[in-house]
């Protein structure tokens, strides 16, 4: 019963996780039907020689941002955010590297 009341007794965080959720659905159609058109404006900015110096100052920043972030939350005991922020660090630091690594080996 309280996954049915959730919009109304949570709406914020409901419809922030929706909108996410929906964000990525759109993300995955949209590289999904990338293969059959032409480049768009981003894709030739995101691979263009150019593009590692973007991705090597977003690594640096993402390493400051989580490196300071994370010693600030605290992470005693089990109900601690530290987890989920680590875990956020964890995904969004995957897919900057892997696209520094699509700009400079794509060069």
């Amino acid at each position: 019963m309280d996954l049915f009341l959730l919009p109304i007794n949570h709406p914020i965080p409901f419809f922030a996780s929706a909108g996410v959720a929906g964000l990525m659905l759109v993300v995955w159609l949209r590289a999904s039907m990338s293969a059959e058109g032409r480049p768009s404006g981003w894709v030739r900015a995101v691979t263009s020689p150019n593009a590692r110096f973007f991705f090597a100052l977003l690594f640096i920043g993402w390493a400051i941002v989580f490196g300071v972030g994370l010693q600030l939350v605290p992470h005693q005991g089990a109900d601690s955010p530290y987890g989920g922020f680590a875990l956020i660090a964890l995904f969004t630091g995957f897919f900057i590297m892997m696209g520094f690594l699509w700009s400079v080996i794509g060069e």
